[in-house]
């Protein structure tokens, strides 16, 4: 009895954000429907402003579930401008919550709304949202030998030619690292080892085709590089390293502190040949790999679990989140409300996902 109501208790840590999250939605999305509508006949930058007005709004929700809600710490290390840039994000790759953390960093400059992923392909297919991030700035890349290069240049190009703010977030690693999953670690290892790059313990070998073309599209328009480290602390075991938190367990408070490390680049220092970026880009990892090593297994106490360099604990304040989230949820319970909101809501649901995925179908 007593353990059950512990799992019960437990899991509802978790169900609050599921249900606000999901649930407003198609709330979201309808509002984003009728701007789009609605701005169809004006200047595009018109629609840009106002679309990342929106953006804002929605992730400063996600934001007080992830930061608020979960009390979690922030620790910040390095360069991070106060304000906003056009910048490519580069970051190590290791949990669904990593690209919360690019919220995390962009909200603190006032950028949230500008921020853009480079996302796996098979993304396209979430409901609702799959179609929308496309029409966000979201690039949708196939793996290998399947990625178009075209499709991405022409994507990028065109926000270019819009004077699109930019604030585009790329896992060059491609997946996830999981300490667990000994495989793709030893398939990551062997590929640099062949290659003649230094062989990487906790971070997988990056790829470079998405980051040498949003770069060679971005360069006249960019303003920096942020290379981000980020760790999760609170799995780990003894100094051995544990699989990064899912949402749900960062939701259930599994994680009580986030480590980030930001080197802000000048894009004068970043090389433009494909190949020597290569080699740059894989040096980033390796200084990103060294201090990961420090963090989990430094003999010196003092140096494990922190980053070289001072830290700021940086606390988001209540003010930035909790009034978009009152604002779409109070809105989805009023909709819910009424029966024609409640038929509104559900035809959302259906006829959005279905044609959100016969667009994305089209555009392929």
């Amino acid at each position: 009895m007593l353990l059950s109501l512990v799992l019960h208790t437990y899991s509802m840590r978790y169900l609050l954000p599921s249900v606000v999250l999901l649930g407003t939605a198609p709330t979201y999305v309808l509002a984003w429907g009728v701007w789009r509508l609605l701005s169809a006949f004006l200047p595009a930058r018109f629609y840009q402003a106002l679309d990342d007005r929106l953006y804002c709004v929605y992730q400063s929700m996600v934001l007080f579930f992830f930061e608020n809600y979960t009390g979690v710490q922030i620790l910040l290390y390095g360069d991070l401008p106060k304000n906003k840039e056009n910048i490519i994000y580069l970051a190590n790759h290791q949990s669904t919550v990593d690209w919360i953390v690019a919220d995390i960093l962009a909200i603190r400059q006032n950028a949230l709304g500008h921020v853009r992923y480079v996302l796996k392909e098979g993304l396209k297919w979430l409901p609702l949202y799959g179609c929308y991030f496309a029409q966000h700035g979201g690039i949708y890349v196939k793996r290998s030998a399947k990625f178009s290069e075209k499709e991405m240049r022409n994507k990028l190009q065109s926000y270019v030619d819009a004077g699109t703010p930019m604030y585009l977030v790329i896992f060059p690693e491609g997946t996830r690292y999981n300490p667990e999953q000994t495989k793709v670690l030893s398939a990551s290892q062997a590929f640099a080892a062949q290659r003649g790059l230094a062989v990487l313990k906790h971070v997988l070998t990056p790829r470079i085709k998405a980051t040498h073309v949003a770069f060679d599209c971005m360069k006249n328009y960019l303003d920096a590089i942020y290379d981000v480290t980020v760790v999760y602390e609170g799995k780990d075991d003894g100094g051995q390293r544990r699989e990064s938190p899912t949402m749900t367990e960062f939701l259930c408070k599994e994680c009580p502190k986030i480590h980030i490390h930001i080197d802000r680049i000048d894009k004068k220092d970043v090389p433009e040949e494909q190949e020597h970026m290569r080699r740059w880009l894989h040096e980033r990892f390796e200084i990103k790999d060294k201090m990961l090593i420090e963090f989990y297994e430094s003999p010196d106490p003092e140096r494990r679990k922190r980053f070289p360099g001072k830290s700021v604990n940086s606390k988001l304040s209540i003010k930035k989140t909790l009034p978009s989230m009152l604002i779409l949820s109070g809105l989805t319970a009023g909709m819910l409300m009424t029966e024609a909101g409640r038929k509104l809501y559900v035809n959302t649901w259906i006829y959005g996902t279905l044609l959100g995925c016969l667009w994305v179908t089209i555009k392929a």
